[in-house]
């Protein structure tokens, strides 16, 4: 069987679902099932990595967060947290200097794992669910240094990446029926009578 790691591109990953409104109800994924949708019968999921960061201005999106986070956590999923930074920009019309925020060291994270884990020999093959071009650098180095390790890409439904496609070893698309095939229940119970539920403004 082929070592499998995926590494997830949360924010690329959700993006790519919140921008299309039909899309919003997929917002509540397994990332687990979603990951089995693309792997061979010879291939045997090691690890999923998902990168993400917590949101500082929004309390109510942050709680949506943790719930998505703990739901992944319980599937096995291994969280890798980034972080937004605070960034002064000027308005293009206004000329007006507002503060918005950044997210930051999502793809640092994927090269720094990307690279520890190969090293390790803890994949053969790597999947990468991610439309940010920002990772073909550290792509073309890993596959370099580790030439008989294959990386492919998965492409966000709705982005198309052509340059990451072409760095790869293969390349692969998130369509609607991965999404529909990879929903998790509405309620998952806990422990103590305590339960997630998938937020209301995600049905």
């Amino acid at each position: 069987m082929e070592k499998v790691i995926f590494f997830i591109d949360g924010f690329n990953l959700y993006h790519s679902i919140a921008n299309e409104r039909r899309f919003n109800k997929y917002k509540w994924i397994d990332l687990s099932k979603l990951a089995n949708n693309f792997i061979t019968k010879k291939e045997h999921i090691e690890e999923i990595y998902y990168f993400t960061a917590l949101t500082p201005w929004s309390p109510d999106k942050t709680n949506r967060q943790k719930i998505f986070i703990k739901a992944q956590e319980l599937k096995g999923i291994k969280i890798v947290y980034g972080e937004f930074r605070k960034k002064d920009r000027i308005c293009r019309l206004c000329k007006k200097t507002y503060t918005t925020f950044e997210e930051k060291r999502t793809d640092v994270n994927i090269a720094i794992y990307l690279f520890k884990l190969a090293i390790q020999d803890k994949f053969d093959k790597a999947y990468i669910i991610s439309g940010d071009s920002d990772l073909i650098p550290s792509i073309e180095e890993v596959k370099t240094l580790f030439p008989h390790k294959q990386i492919g890409v998965i492409i966000p439904i709705g982005r198309h990446a052509e340059l990451l496609k072409q760095k790869c070893d293969f390349h692969m698309k998130i369509k609607e029926k991965h999404l529909k095939s990879s929903i998790l229940p509405d309620i998952i119970p806990l422990k103590d009578n305590k339960q997630l539920v998938c937020p209301e403004s995600w049905h």
